[in-house]
């Protein structure tokens, strides 16, 4: 099987994100970021990957405030 490779575009220019890079943008550990991004509707899978939409979840967070 092959592995995923790293994306070279910075994490603020990434439509998708991966639930690691969900984690780094949230500075929270896995359970809370997957959480957050279920509650803010922002999960897309694709075949087994799960990727997470970050305008979905920065527009949830914005309406938090």
């Amino acid at each position: 099987m092959r592995r995923t490779t790293e994306s070279q575009i910075e994490l603020n220019y990434r439509i998708l994100i991966s639930t690691t890079d969900l984690r780094e943008l949230l500075s929270c550990g896995i359970s809370t970021a997957t959480k957050i991004g279920i509650e803010a509707g922002a999960r897309v899978q694709i075949g087994k990957r799960v990727l997470w939409n970050r305008e979905k979840i920065q527009e949830y967070l914005n309406e938090m405030r």
